[in-house]
């Protein structure tokens, strides 16, 4: 599967391990990525992390790639929203 901005993942390494992030960059040459959660890792200060300490879920968060490969600045309030709605939509399935 290929990864790019937009991307949610889950961290299996370091103190985040078990919290979602969402990509926003990848940087190839190192094979890492730069994600943030909106809360404790905000836009402005983004975590450094090797591809092998993340697990990738799947999900897409659509409207907010499309504002990265703009090139448009991302609120931390969208990306928090857009981790939580994901959350909320995986435990309402769980409960059915």
């Amino acid at each position: 599967m290929d990864i790019g901005p937009g991307h949610v993942v889950l961290s299996k390494a370091g103190r985040d391990k078990g919290k979602k992030f969402m990509i926003l960059s990848v940087d190839k040459e190192n094979s890492c990525v730069y994600i943030a959660d909106g809360n404790l890792r905000r836009v402005e200060n983004p975590k450094r992390k090797k591809l092998r300490h993340l697990d990738l879920t799947g999900e897409v968060l659509e409207k907010l790639a499309l504002k990265l490969k703009e090139g448009k600045l991302l609120q931390n309030s969208e990306i928090y929203k857009g981790i939580k709605m994901l959350d909320l939509n995986e435990k309402l399935l769980r409960e059915e």
